[in-house]
């Protein structure tokens, strides 16, 4: 069984997220927890975040980065530094994360779409997604179900746009989701943590958009180009 958990920290409203195999245990107190788990975007407070670890037993074996801007990568080589983690991340950050982590910048590894990463039993899936970033990936754990989205997706709103059309189809793509999928964030940004996909589909304005041009109006930005 996986077990989820959020983190905020730092001063930006930031959310760590663990995903940890239970060992089938599931809402065990911290002294009956145990197995591996991986941590999604450690971006401040790394001491923290390895203590909270340590109380549940938890021995971190990935790092998972949706992108490396700096408010969620930030404490990445203190967890590499204090662990054996390998670090997961779209092709597009790897040079990024690499200089971060300096000489354990061989743990670095690029993940392809679609790709199944097992976190003891567990299997978390990453699915590109561009359009806050080139490289953002969102993490999915399809079993709970649940999907941890950086700064893609936030409860009630989504993340600022590099790319429109890539951001539309990301949206898309996260929309064919079970509906029962509960949203990890990558910000506090919402009136709560977290939140179930349905409820995004019908009150986040982000997929009220039906092209790419509605999408523009949404965001107060300019259509691309045709």
């Amino acid at each position: 069984m996986s077990e989820l958990l959020q983190v905020e920290v730092g001063l930006l409203g930031n959310f760590c997220t663990f995903v940890a195999d239970d060992g089938g245990v599931g809402d065990a107190t911290p002294e009956r927890r145990g197995g591996e788990a991986a941590i999604v975007d450690p971006a401040f407070e790394g001491d923290r975040l390895l203590r909270i670890a340590a109380e549940r037993s938890w021995r971190i074996t990935t790092i998972l980065v949706t992108h490396s801007h700096d408010d969620h990568v930030a404490a990445v080589d203190e967890l590499a530094a204090a662990t054996d983690a390998v670090i997961r991340c779209h092709p597009l950050e790897i040079g990024r994360v690499r200089a971060l982590v300096g000489g354990s910048g061989e743990r670095v590894v690029p993940v392809a779409d679609g790709e199944v990463l097992k976190v003891g039993d567990v299997s978390v899936e990453a699915i590109y997604a561009p359009g806050h970033s080139p490289g953002c990936v969102c993490w999915s754990i399809p079993a709970s179900p649940a999907v941890i989205t950086g700064d893609v997706l936030y409860v009630g709103s989504c993340g600022s746009v590099s790319d429109p059309a890539a951001f539309f189809a990301t949206l898309q793509r996260l929309s064919m989701l079970p509906e029962m999928t509960r949203v990890y964030p990558g910000h506090d940004f919402g009136d709560v943590p977290t939140s179930r996909l349905a409820w995004e589909l019908v009150k986040n304005p982000a997929f009220a958009a039906t092209s790419v041009e509605e999408f523009c109006v949404y965001k107060g930005i300019r259509p691309p180009r045709v």
